[in-house]
């Protein structure tokens, strides 16, 4: 396994696959970023793993099963589709790719080099979503009339000051798409679709989408949206989100029904269904980190 983007948020995934590595489960073969490795107490560098500045040599020299691409979402479409060129499958951070063309052109390379690229909603994985889509599709909260999510969160001046990319809508003329649905708040928006997509027995077909987008900060893309999806076969899915918020709100998940409103706290696995007079926790470990 390599990671590309090993400084930042790629922190995370140094977290994880370190002790992965110590225990002999997988093989750290090489980090690569254009910085200096941060240090990072948690997630040492293992002894005599290479550290390359360029993914394009760290192909060539150690040709890896798996690639993490970890870095700025403008840079994704070339590494993964020269990871996958080179005979790996891919875990790609979300944002993914930013238009219809660059997801045709990686699932073209795909197609034809029968790698795999797994995005990075690790929420996907959450024990208390899965109890949720169980429960919409067992009929707890009746006939669904509506998918919604609501977040309230903060973030300073400096969150956007941490990268050059970082709320930008382009970059040296080329398109980033920073902004709070496209990537911090993403994984609610996709918690939704899973629900709709359990629901419907089928993916979400939308027939129209409307987003307002707004900024507090001086930045160039939104930290304050609200987005409507309306679908071929199944509810409206609604999505108001902020990262400008004086009230903080978690992320909630909301499936509303004949029967009642189950809530998920996507963030922390807390579940409420109807009939329940508390919601509880479903914890499936600590996988929910937000870039």
């Amino acid at each position: 396994m390599a990671l590309v983007g090993a400084n930042g948020h790629g922190r995370w995934h140094r977290r994880v696959i370190g002790p992965l590595h110590e225990t002999g489960r997988v093989r750290l073969v090489a980090l690569v970023d254009t910085r200096p490795i941060e240090c990072e107490p948690a997630a040492p560098v293992p002894t005599g793993v290479p550290v390359f500045t360029d993914h394009r040599a760290m192909l060539a020299d150690v040709t890896p099963d798996v690639v993490v691409i970890c870095t700025p979402p403008h840079t994704h479409l070339r590494i993964a589709r020269d990871a996958v060129t080179a005979g790996a499958d891919v875990l790609l951070e979300k944002p993914p790719l930013l238009s219809t063309a660059e997801h045709e052109e990686l699932s073209g390379a795909l197609a034809t080099t029968g790698r795999v690229v797994q995005v990075g909603f690790q929420a996907l994985g959450s024990a208390a979503l899965s109890a949720l889509t169980d429960a919409v599709s067992a009929g707890r909260v009746g006939a669904v009339n509506g998918i919604a999510t609501v977040a309230a969160w903060q973030r300073p001046d400096a969150y956007y000051a941490r990268a050059p990319w970082a709320g930008r809508r382009l970059l040296d003329g080329r398109p980033v798409l920073d902004g709070a649905l496209a990537n911090p708040l993403a994984h609610a928006v996709m918690q939704c679709l899973a629900v709709a997509e359990a629901l419907g027995g089928r993916p979400v077909e939308p027939v129209s989408i409307e987003v307002e987008r707004y900024r507090v900060r001086p930045i160039e893309v939104d930290d304050t949206a609200a987005l409507r999806v309306r679908t071929r076969h199944g509810p409206p899915i609604v999505a108001a989100v902020t990262l400008a918020g004086e009230d903080f709100i978690a992320g909630e998940v909301i499936v509303t029904g004949a029967a009642g409103r189950a809530v998920l706290e996507y963030p922390t696995d807390r579940l409420l269904l109807p009939g329940e007079a508390t919601a509880r926790c479903l914890p499936t470990g600590p996988i929910h980190r937000h870039r």
